[in-house]
């Protein structure tokens, strides 16, 4: 298992929770010494534009640090499905967050969509021919699913349900009905468990998904999976659930 990390992600770039101080700081101390890291580089231009407008991009460019922050965070998403590609799982450690970035827009303190970019580079390039996009944050991701409503061989799926239970049969359900697929992606979001905005799944829910993943892709696609970091913003919780997580998928 491998965590695709950098530095500069501690850096407090915005005043937005998740850009919070301490946020990237309380994942590493959990993880370092379980996971073998990998140092990513940014992201080039052409590769942001493959999902987004070049309007998109100019506005983000406008904001300096941002704009550095995003490169970089979309930079650990390709790493990580570069990894993954060549057979070993991989988790995106990134910030800031991405699946509320559309082709011309972005809120919720996203700027680049890093799984879509991941993705959608693998796939222009004819190394993939159909991926799964797993959402399991606590918001919809509005900006993954607009990226790739009109491409049929990109599926996106956000995991809902009113209760633990019914959250993770909705998770095995969708999964089951999937025959086939190149690659498995996760936008995975800690804000759902029960010591943060969501109040519902507990830490060992977190390895339960990562398990539930993990055997999917080890059945169909080779066990080529990777995960890229979303939302979670209770830094008392925040690094247990990601080590839960990384635990069931490794």
């Amino acid at each position: 298992m491998n965590v695709v990390f950098h530095e500069r992600y501690k850096e407090v770039y915005a005043s937005d929770p998740a850009a919070a101080y301490g946020r990237m700081d309380c994942i590493v101390a959990e993880l370092q010494g379980e996971f073998t890291f990998t140092v990513p580089v940014p992201a080039r231009e052409d590769d942001v534009r493959l999902v987004h407008q070049a309007a998109h991009i100019e506005r983000v460019k406008q904001r300096g640090q941002i704009y550095e922050m995003a490169l970089l965070a979309a930079g650990g998403g390709i790493l990580a499905a570069e990894l993954a590609m060549g057979g070993e799982s991989a988790f995106g450690l990134v910030r800031p967050p991405g699946h509320h970035a559309s082709p011309g827009s972005s809120w919720g303190f996203c700027w680049f969509n890093n799984v879509a970019v991941a993705v959608e580079k693998l796939r222009v390039a004819g190394r993939i021919k159909k991926a799964l996009i797993v959402d399991f944050d606590l918001h919809y991701g509005d900006g993954t699913a607009n990226i790739f409503a009109k491409v049929p061989e990109v599926v996106y799926h956000h995991v809902e349900g009113h209760n633990r239970q019914v959250f993770l049969d909705d998770l095995k359900e969708f999964l089951d009905a999937q025959a086939e697929c190149d690659l498995v992606a996760v936008s995975a979001g800690f804000d759902r468990h029960e010591k943060d905005w969501g109040g519902l799944l507990t830490t060992e829910d977190y390895t339960a998904i990562g398990k539930i993943l993990r055997e999917y892709a080890a059945a169909v696609c080779g066990g080529r999976l990777f995960a890229v970091l979303e939302g979670g913003y209770n830094h008392d919780v925040l690094g247990k659930n990601v080590k839960a997580f990384l635990n069931g998928i490794a």
